[in-house]
């Protein structure tokens, strides 16, 4: 593994970073990354109004095509964008769904005139973007979906619930895929779809979660019309679709933005008093902390090896489904142990514990992009070529799948 930049890649994170200097402010050492509620729509116009400012000097969808509002670089320069954007003061990025996921499965699969109508605006940050994927009775098991869409004329009608919508409730488009046929397996069955957030017969509803925040939706669809023209992929493609926007979604998850450090542990720890002395004097408090750090570390290697391969222009291999599975249960673990640390002040919740807010948020992380479950499969699956899980369903018309008690 090479950590160090190329010259090419040098100059490149020094016209980012004087970029960044020029229009936010840098995080002073130890500063938390702010806390933002996407419910207040002041947010989400500040987090538009810079989406827009980068698009326009050239640093929004970095590896995207030109003529789609990107700036046709490679992945390794997005890559060196993402660590120096990180060390500023900024609105929080509403778009990663949309150019990270929605985008390129666009590229893949859209027409003309889906590209030319949706992938410039979405750069620019003027539609937000939501996936439509997730539903109560289908768990982890996305072809278990029960959405239906069924043709009528040059519409299809909609009728189900999706779950754990991400900022439904401020996003003009989503991404949906749906069933079209229970006649025939369970994959095969399935169609995807651009759908308009304002089309009648949407409700979306809040979930509060348990850390206060509301950025989850579910989302109910009755009657709702959508146009064929917004079809993506053929009619009973749609997972082979999804497959695109999921693959997209765990290599922006593994990317780095989720990375737990242990430079907050260490700097509580300090100041944090445990039998009369400082906690970071206690020899199982070091032990504790030293191995987070080690694990971290090892993750941050892996993340190189990917960096390498992009930095020479290869494809990178499995290292990004690997950290995700090991990123997001070492997060979960270091803020459980920051908060029992805390004694009696772990069960504050208030706007300086960090930890807190940490702890009750992370689980959500071993869901999002793929369970834990799932991502092992993967890697044994594919990587290591072991057998796949043996399915009763496999081969079976979806309509003849046991569904259990209504």
């Amino acid at each position: 593994m090479d950590f160090k930049d190329t010259p090419e890649e040098a100059a490149f994170r020094a016209k980012a970073r004087a970029f960044l200097d020029a229009h936010a402010r840098r995080r002073s050492p130890g500063e938390s990354r702010p806390l933002f509620d996407s419910e207040d729509p002041s947010v989400v116009a500040e987090a538009q109004r810079w989406q827009a400012t980068k698009q326009a000097n050239g640093w929004a969808c970095l590896t995207w095509p030109v003529e789609y509002g990107g700036r046709g670089a490679r992945p390794i320069e997005a890559v060196i964008w993402s660590q120096e954007e990180s060390h500023y003061r900024l609105p929080p990025d509403l778009f990663g769904i949309g150019i990270g996921m929605l985008g390129p499965t666009l590229m893949a699969h859209g027409t003309d005139s889906q590209k030319q109508r949706y992938l410039t605006p979405m750069a620019r940050g003027e539609e937000i973007w939501c996936q439509l994927f997730s539903e109560p009775a289908a768990g982890s098991d996305l072809a278990g979906l029960r959405t239906s869409a069924l043709r009528s004329g040059e519409d299809w009608i909609v009728n189900g619930q999706k779950i754990w919508t991400s900022g439904a409730h401020y996003c003009r488009f989503g991404m949906i895929v749906t069933r079209n046929d229970a006649g025939v397996a369970k994959h095969a069955g399935l169609t995807y779809f651009i759908v308009d957030m304002q089309s009648p017969g949407i409700e979306i509803r809040p979930i509060k979660q348990v850390n206060g925040a509301a950025g989850f939706n579910e989302v109910f669809f009755s009657d709702v019309r959508i146009p064929d023209a917004n079809r993506v992929g053929a009619v009973g493609d749609g997972w082979r679709v999804a497959l695109t926007t999921l693959m997209n979604e765990r290599a922006s998850l593994s990317s780095g933005h989720y990375r737990p450090s242990v430079q907050p542990l260490l700097r509580m720890a300090r100041g944090l008093e445990l039998e009369g002395r400082p906690a970071l004097e206690s020899d199982d408090v070091r032990q504790r902390i030293a191995d987070f750090h080690v694990r971290l570390r090892g993750v941050e290697h892996c993340a190189n090896r990917t960096l390498t391969a992009l930095s020479k222009g290869s494809t990178p291999g499995p290292e990004a489904s690997i950290g995700k599975l090991v990123m997001a249960p070492l997060g979960q673990q270091l803020a459980s142990f920051a908060v029992d640390l805390q004694g009696l002040a772990g069960g504050a919740l208030d706007e300086d514990f960090d930890f807190q807010r940490a702890f009750l948020g992370s689980p959500a992380m071993r869901l999002a992009g793929g369970t834990d479950e799932i991502l092992r499969n993967i890697l044994a699956e594919r990587v290591l070529r072991l057998p796949p899980e043996p399915r009763a369903d496999k081969g079976m018309a979806f309509q003849d799948i046991p569904k259990g008690r209504s």
